[in-house]
């Protein structure tokens, strides 16, 4: 375990290493304090294109809570994030594509490791894009480990999703290989392909080189998955309080599809949100503090004390 420390933010930052039989994952930790006395721990699920700590600890000077993590952190949450297998620090050299199922066990294998290390309580759960779905189906399959659902930018049936449309017409090209290249460009696509300008050039710059100093490429069983296979989860079997968060122009869903799902959510305690001038990568917007306003509103939400 590395340990580093950022003075003025009181932050604590570690690495983690755990396994999952023959693979080994990569986790980072962010606290302010004594982990044990947190208001709750935070599990955060990236997506398809880029590994965990880009995502969820980008540091962009003059931004301030830049890292969602540093966020979070401060407000008196326990904060982790894993790379999925296949990104990142993680194991890249097994012969398989890392499709959702396998980045749901690798949330399974990083619960455990960190209920081992800082105690038993079920986990508040943040996943953006396939994270959503990774996400989904880990609290489907782990009902007891997943105290609150967040699903950010979340497809269910892919009905009406333009990226998908798109993203389609090279699923023979995913089917073929088990990863895909990824460049500056690419990361720069993302924030172009919905509309533009919902995010600053110097941040999508700094979450470029972020992302690229860790993979040039990436797997690709989130996109065939997301192009040919879906639904893979059943909102009906997903029992815990959930939160779906949908950008106001993220074309990786219609909002019709993201409201039949929603319905179908069999617990009382959901809330279903669309966040204003968001496009996709939520925490990257010119409106990130919008996302973690509503994010730390239904992590902070009183249990109801009476449900009838």
């Amino acid at each position: 375990m590395n340990e580093l420390k950022s003075a003025a933010a009181a932050i604590a930052g570690q690495e983690h290493w755990t396994s999952k039989g023959p693979v080994k994952l990569f986790l980072f930790e962010k606290r302010a304090g004594d982990p044990a006395r947190s208001k709750g721990t935070i599990l955060f699920v990236h997506g398809s294109s880029m590994a965990s700590q880009p995502t969820f600890d980008l540091q962009v000077p003059g931004r301030p809570d830049s890292s969602a993590m540093d966020f979070f952190a401060r407000h008196g949450f326990d904060c982790w994030c894993v790379d999925m297998e296949g990104y990142g620090r993680s194991t890249k050299d097994r012969d398989n594509n890392a499709p959702i199922s396998q980045g749901a066990d690798d949330c399974y294998a990083a619960a455990q490791y960190i209920q081992k290390l800082r105690g038993a309580r079920p986990f508040l759960v943040y996943g953006i894009s396939s994270g959503a779905l990774r996400a989904a189906m880990f609290a489907e399959r782990h009902p007891e480990l997943v105290a609150r659902l967040a699903l950010d930018a979340m497809v269910w049936t892919g009905e009406g999703s333009p990226t998908l449309a798109q993203r389609r017409k090279k699923l023979p090209e995913f089917v073929a290989k088990n990863r895909r290249p990824i460049d500056k460009a690419f990361i720069h696509s993302i924030f172009d392909r919905d509309h533009a300008g919902t995010a600053e050039k110097r941040v999508i710059d700094a979450f470029a080189d972020a992302v690229t100093a860790l993979d040039d490429s990436v797997p690709t069983g989130t996109y065939v998955d997301m192009c040919s296979k879906l639904p893979v989860v059943d909102p009906e079997k997903i029992t815990v309080p959930t939160l779906i968060m949908r950008g106001q122009w993220d074309g990786i869903a219609s909002v019709d599809d993201l409201f039949k799902f929603f319905a179908k959510l069999p617990n009382p305690d959901k809330q279903f949100t669309i966040m204003p001038g968001i496009s996709h990568a939520s925490f990257q917007q010119k409106n990130y503090m919008l996302v973690y306003h509503i994010l730390l509103s239904f992590f902070t939400q009183p249990e109801p004390v009476y449900r009838g």
